[in-house]
């Protein structure tokens, strides 16, 4: 009883931590399949042979909760880990060495993280990839794979 008491502690504790706002939506989901932009992602994940092409939903989920660029975690899921061919730890995006439970709750914290940390909040584009990545070239880069996705709206 006492080793069930302490796990449960353990697992309760641990839920208490984690931001309701990074946990995948639970309940009623939007029908991304007639989204046009599910369209476009997915062409472009799979003409690049992209493990991420099976997240589409979850990239366009992410983006409408934060209000991000929803053509942005896709960009920098390919910049850092093609993808998702060369994650470590079901993470897509370089994110230190942090390691997901699932691809899905990657995708969702990296994004709550960018809409809502002070290191990244009311930044423009340019501002978010210089403080997401200090390499010079870096903001050319993801923007480059943002308009291969799509062209600017």
């Amino acid at each position: 009883m006492r080793r069930l008491l302490s796990s449960g502690l353990v697992v309760f504790a641990g839920l208490v931590v984690i931001p309701a706002a990074v946990a995948p939506p639970s309940g009623a989901r939007t029908d991304y399949t007639t989204d046009p932009r599910f369209e476009l992602l997915t062409s472009f994940f799979s003409k690049m042979d992209c493990p991420a092409r099976h997240y589409v939903e979850v990239f366009l989920d992410a983006a409408d909760r934060y209000a991000l660029d929803w053509r942005l975690l896709p960009s920098l899921s390919f910049i850092e880990s093609t993808g998702g061919r060369h994650a470590k730890g079901n993470n897509l995006f370089g994110w230190g060495t942090e390691e997901f439970d699932t691809p899905t709750a990657g995708i969702h914290a990296v994004g709550y993280r960018l809409a809502t940390s002070s290191l990244y909040r009311d930044k423009d584009l340019d501002g978010i990839l210089s403080t997401y990545n200090k390499s010079e070239d870096y903001p050319r880069r993801v923007k480059w794979v943002m308009r291969a996705i799509a062209p600017s709206e």
